[in-house]
């Protein structure tokens, strides 16, 4: 991979995950039922909300693991089995947090608002296809460069 590739890669992330937590600090205050809330009552008395904060840990894990392999590639531009490792910590961040996405759809189905459940599940399903598209992604060049440096993995 070339440096400048890396470089730019790097950046896209960092302001992809800016993006996604101004998002996540933004998004509970402008809803509808936290619209006139106090900031304690938005954060303190909403489990749901505990619940997605607490869900995107892996999703930041994955994104620093991914801004830690493209430094690693811009440094040394040859797969290595750091390459291999980075990639597997990466995939298992993403399956985590497609787990937790799919237990928030199931809290919205059984817990939710009628008026909330249509939204709420079409913002899940959005998110398990883009979870589902990345950790697809993440494999198959897991297994491209396993294939180039060691032979097939399974």
């Amino acid at each position: 991979m070339k440096r400048t590739a890396a470089l730019l890669l790097q950046i896209v992330v960092c302001f992809f995950g800016l993006a996604v937590l101004v998002f996540l600090i933004w998004e509970p205050h402008v809803e509808g039922r936290n619209a006139h809330a106090t900031v304690f009552e938005i954060y303190f008395k909403d489990p749901f909300l505990a619940y997605v904060y607490a869900g995107s840990v892996p999703f930041f894990m994955a994104l620093y693991g991914l801004f830690r392999l493209f430094d690693k590639l811009r440094k040394h531009p040859a797969y290595s089995q750091e390459t291999l490792d980075a990639l597997l910590g990466i995939q298992k961040c993403a399956m985590v947090f497609l787990v937790f996405v799919l237990g928030g759809a199931v809290y919205i189905i059984l817990f939710g608002d009628k008026e909330d459940r249509p939204p709420g599940l079409f913002l899940s399903f959005l998110v398990i296809c883009g979870s589902s598209a990345f950790l697809y992604g993440v494999k198959k060049f897991r297994k491209k460069v396993g294939d180039v440096e060691h032979g097939p993995i399974s």
